[in-house]
């Protein structure tokens, strides 16, 4: 376990970190800063990945996921001018969001691991970002989910009101703009991340020579 604290750390930070910056709203309602911080924890996935292995991936993205819930009960017993500061669906929005997708990052990286050094972590962070953005944003706010919960400031129907598409486009659902607004951060930090990836795999291999 000692060998992996650093990656422990950072996910429970990153998450902890997202989980209050997501308050603060910026782009006129499209994002919130914590758009921004939680793809690094697809960054500290990759990390342990490639450094010590998927079942190390995995402890780390546990701990992730434990702490992540417990900001979610947290913030569910906040409340604000029109209700729980996270809502029971955004709550279980989150958690299987970042369980679903953590996890296929890792099995996705497995598999591209072998090849060229920015393929695993680009590749598989392609494809469990998309898969990430779609449960979360459509369990938290899509009509279709309002099932979820019978108690009124549970249904968030303010995301489901039909606005320009990012605010330009064909009218559709609030939600999908947000959805596609937060999946293009997570795309931007992907590429970013790459080179943080590199120099630190490349450190610690040095280390171990």
């Amino acid at each position: 376990m000692t060998r992996i604290l650093p990656g422990v750390i950072a996910m429970a930070a990153i998450v902890v970190a997202s989980n209050i910056l997501v308050q603060f709203l910026i782009a006129d309602g499209l994002l919130t800063w914590g758009a921004f911080t939680y793809p690094l924890a697809f960054l500290v996935t990759d990390l342990m990945n490639r450094i010590y292995g998927v079942s190390a991936a995995r402890r780390v993205v546990l701990v992730g996921l434990i702490v992540g819930i417990v900001c979610s009960l947290i913030g569910s017993q906040i409340q604000l001018e029109f209700g729980p500061a996270v809502p029971v669906r955004v709550a279980v929005a989150s958690a299987t969001a970042f369980g679903v997708a953590q996890l296929l990052d890792i099995a996705v990286f497995n598999r591209l691991r072998m090849g060229v050094w920015w393929v695993a972590p680009l590749g598989s962070t392609l494809v469990s970002s998309v898969v990430d953005t779609v449960i979360f944003f459509s369990i938290a706010f899509a009509a279709t989910f309002n099932g979820i919960s019978a108690v009124a400031a549970d249904q968030v129907v303010w995301a489901q009101e039909a606005v320009p598409f990012l605010g330009h486009g064909p009218v559709v659902p609030l939600w999908i703009s947000l959805a596609v607004a937060d999946w293009s951060v997570k795309i931007a930090v992907a590429l970013v991340a790459l080179v943080p990836f590199r120099l630190i795999v490349g450190r610690v291999t040095q280390a171990r020579v």
